[in-house]
């Protein structure tokens, strides 16, 4: 099977580094036309431009803060209105680790403006196109701690919880636009998000990062990290005319960690 993506536009959130760059980078090399969206510019044009090297074709960026909800909803709706995207892959740095006895209200208000509105917003900003040309793909990151929580995720827990059942009820309302809406649980990635958690997990426990690293690929049956461009094959496919029949699906892509059917 040959995945094509040419002639389609796709915006990815989150996509100067990791999960979200992983996903960029084989839109891109299936054919589409990507727009990177993240904080850091400098590195965004970087990317945009090593992307139009490996591919031959133009690819755009958008600088934007999630962190800043009402600055970020006035820039990513005036882009998308001048730039029309035919896939969207909602991803967002994650919230600050912690257990739920040391969040405050306000910790789990700036968690839901970082993880479930910037989500809505920009899937609201999309919409219009796709329901006008009865095409379009909306692939959400989330994580496996939605259906089973990790203790030091909080709020990560609570607000991807709250999206992907967001997205399980869109699929239903966008279906008969042929709009196709779909959620990955994340497992374990090699990311520089992981990388951070895991430190700061093993200054609490007082060993090595390299120890929490270990017991964490202990955990998963194929015994590693998954690569972010294993997560770009998936995001793909999802993303590609063979999946028009795949919505409202909630997909573990963890190598086996979620005991949970």
């Amino acid at each position: 099977m040959e995945i094509s993506l040419k002639g389609k536009h796709a915006l990815i959130g989150g996509s100067s580094r990791g999960i979200g760059l992983g996903i960029a980078r084989q839109l891109a090399r299936s054919g589409a036309q990507v727009t990177l969206a993240a904080r850091s510019g400098n590195r965004l044009e970087r990317l945009a431009g090593e992307l139009k090297a490996e591919t031959g074709r133009e690819h755009r960026f958008i600088q934007v803060d999630y962190t800043r909800l009402d600055t970020y909803k006035s820039e990513i709706g005036n882009y998308l209105q001048a730039h029309p995207v035919d896939i969207l892959v909602n991803n967002t740095q994650g919230p600050p680790a912690g257990t739920s006895l040391e969040q405050t209200t306000e910790d789990y208000q700036e968690a839901f403006d970082l993880l479930f509105q910037s989500v809505v917003h920009t899937t609201h900003c999309a919409l219009p196109h796709m329901q006008d040309q009865g095409w379009g793909r909306i692939i959400n990151v989330a994580s496996v701690s939605v259906r089973e929580p990790l203790g030091y995720l909080a709020l990560s827990n609570s607000i991807r919880a709250a999206v992907v059942s967001w997205a399980k009820t869109l699929a239903s309302d966008a279906g008969p636009y042929g709009i196709t809406v779909n959620s990955v649980l994340t497992g374990y990635f090699d990311t520089e998000r992981l990388a951070s958690l895991n430190a700061k997990k093993a200054k609490q426990m007082g060993i090595a990062p390299e120890e929490v690293a270990d017991a964490l690929r202990e955990k998963v049956p194929l015994r590693r990290l998954g690569q972010p461009g294993e997560y770009g094959y998936l995001a793909a496919f999802l993303a590609s005319d063979q999946a028009a029949y795949l919505t409202g699906a909630v997909i573990p892509l963890d190598g086996g960690l979620l005991r949970s059917y």
